[in-house]
């Protein structure tokens, strides 16, 4: 059986809400849930595949953030072996508070594990969405799940559900 790690941070939040709901979705036994800061360098090959949750930070703040815990972090999968193994990316962000940088996290997450040699999964598209700019768009998609739990909360269970039920066929579960 496949084993999935979703990884996120921070905790306390809606990124940590973000994470227990997506986890929810999965079968038992399929996916153990983790921050950042649990998740070590060994672990990475004990799994099959990982989801990873970050909020949206603006270039400034993901510069202080990066220094930090995803430093920390990055530098864990930099020697880890996740080449060739999928991952896929949800982020949280406000829409009207941040329309500029909406859900800029994501792609910094994406560039660091594809480095890695990781494989990327888990394209959404941007309807239904009313922001100006995000990083975290290629080719007219998010490069993951943007949740919006301060404009759009409404939607967050169904997009949950609609995205991992698109991730279990990508992971092939």
């Amino acid at each position: 059986m496949k084993k999935i790690a979703l990884i996120y941070w921070p905790k306390k939040g809606n990124t940590e809400k973000a994470a227990q709901k997506i986890y929810e979705e999965f079968d038992e036994g399929t996916i153990d849930i983790f921050t950042i800061t649990e998740f070590n360098t060994a672990e990475f090959s004990m799994y099959d595949a990982f989801i990873i949750g970050a909020p949206t930070m603006g270039a400034d703040s993901w510069e202080d953030a990066h220094k930090t815990r995803w430093t920390d972090f990055f530098m864990r999968i930099s020697k880890a072996e996740i080449k060739g193994k999928p991952f896929a990316i949800f982020g949280l962000g406000d829409q009207v508070l941040y329309p500029y940088n909406f859900v800029d996290g994501m792609i910094e997450i994406k560039r660091e594990f594809e480095r890695c040699g990781a494989i990327h999964i888990g394209s959404w598209p941007v309807e239904g969405y009313d922001f100006e700019e995000s990083d975290s768009v290629i080719d007219d998609v998010f490069v993951g799940l943007p949740l919006d739990e301060d404009q759009q909360s409404e939607l967050t269970n169904q997009r949950i559900a609609e995205w991992t039920a698109l991730l279990m066929k990508e992971f092939s579960l």
